[in-house]
């Protein structure tokens, strides 16, 4: 059984990587194929320069990438064959109690998979970032937001491991369910808290300032009877030039953001229709689709580690004499990783028609679909988005449908109403 689980999740491991580096490739080979050539309906938007460092701002973020999931991969099987029998011995040599171990072992864990991390953080944020004139960071603000983000990321994670442990200590019968209940109300309170106390920790978010937009907005919002506590404009400048915004929180937190690169690059009219998409994502309850999908198969997860997290064999398997529990928990998130990898076209099917559904109601919203369009152009030319996704790798991995692909659904609704 044990040569079993280990063959099972070498399958699934050497074949995410053999997936993964499959894709790329295919992603690259279309990039020298086409990247030469400037689609039909940017033509007259982009220069032939520009598109070429569309081109060479994909080819080195996907080379970072590469190298990135290698290191990652590296250090997962390290752990696992070599570090982890080591350091389950270690800590039940403490003689602490459970949730102590635990909060030791992820801790650990942790941050090795942060240090491993920032090499590559740095690279793209001081090096790849700034080459394509992005980056507007300071090394004393990414150093200040590491600092908060490591004091943020450690008070949840033990909340978290350690609210686990206790039910699994206290409840082995049903903490399965304990621990599900807990994670539902924890994922709740976290986007209800996070516009008002987490992200004003980051950046200072203020009331927008341009009445004219914000008067729009406000009719757009009334027209679909949506309530949010306000419109804020958030100074992201200072690390990046990158647009975007974006809903947040829920109930009385909920709120509307916008960077202030887009309010210095956009019009209002793309602005408004930029909003009007994310407000479809609000009327189409897309946002609640998701949170109910979380939570239902949470449940189901939590329950399928609860019916494995005692096979001996599962630790055996990896060498692990002693049993602690939160080593199974671990254990078990590897193979779940590696399986999920397989499953994530499926939720990225799922989002890019929640994407469709979303420009139908920002061009009913609008009446035209033009201002759209002009927003989704200037996003791409500004973030240097690749226009030249090969269309298995957008399959796999997009979220939202490719730009061209998103245009021209968007022109085929203006063409419906002017015929």
């Amino acid at each position: 059984m044990e040569k079993a689980l280990v063959i099972i999740f070498l399958v699934f491991f050497v074949g995410r990587i053999v997936c993964r580096y499959f894709l790329q490739q295919l992603n690259i080979r279309d990039l020298k194929i086409y990247g030469k050539v400037i689609p039909l309906v940017f033509r007259g938007e982009i220069d032939e320069t520009t598109l070429a460092k569309m081109v060479d701002y994909t080819y080195d973020n996907s080379r970072l990438a590469a190298k990135e999931n290698f290191t990652g991969d590296g250090i997962e099987l390290a752990i696992l064959f070599l570090f982890l029998p080591l350091l389950t011995g270690w800590i039940i040599g403490l003689n602490l109690h459970m949730i102590g171990q635990a909060l030791i072992f992820f801790g650990l864990l942790a941050i090795i998979s942060g240090i491993a991390g920032l090499p590559f953080d740095l690279y793209s944020t001081f090096i790849l970032e700034k080459k394509y004139g992005f980056s507007t960071i300071t090394c004393r603000l990414w150093i200040t937001d590491l600092i908060k983000s490591l004091i943020i990321s450690a008070i949840l994670l033990t909340i978290m491991i350690s609210a686990f442990m206790a039910f699994i200590h206290y409840l082995p019968a049903s903490w399965w369910f304990w621990a599900w209940l807990f994670f539902t109300l924890f994922e709740i309170t976290l986007m209800w808290l996070y516009p008002v106390l987490i992200a004003p920790i980051f950046n200072k978010f203020e009331p927008i300032k341009d009445e004219a937009l914000k008067e729009k907005i406000n009719a757009l919002m009334d027209k679909v009877g949506l309530k949010a506590k306000g419109i804020y404009q958030v100074d992201e400048g200072k690390r990046s030039k990158h647009t975007n915004a974006y809903f947040t929180g829920i109930g009385r937190t909920k709120r509307i953001v916008l960077y202030d690169t887009l309010l210095s690059s956009h019009t209002a009219d793309e602005i408004v229709a930029v909003l009007a998409h994310e407000i479809g994502h609000w009327k189409k309850k897309h946002i609640l689709k998701q949170m109910s999908f979380m939570v239902i198969a949470s449940l189901f997860i939590l329950y399928f580690v609860y019916l494995i997290i005692g096979w001996k064999s599962l630790y055996a398997a990896f060498g692990l004499i002693y049993q602690p529990v939160y080593a199974g928990l671990f254990l078990v998130s590897i193979y779940l990783s590696s399986v999920g990898y397989f499953l994530s076209p499926i939720g990225a099917a799922v989002t890019r028609r929640y994407e469709r559904e979303a420009d139908r109601m920002a061009f009913d919203l609008t009446g035209s679909a033009q201002p759209m369009i002009a927003a989704l152009k200037r996003l791409a030319k500004d973030n240097l988005t690749n226009l030249h996704p090969h269309p298995l790798y957008a399959w796999f991995y997009y979220s939202h449908p490719p730009l061209i692909e998103r245009i021209e659904y968007l022109q085929s609704m203006d063409n419906k109403k002017t015929s």
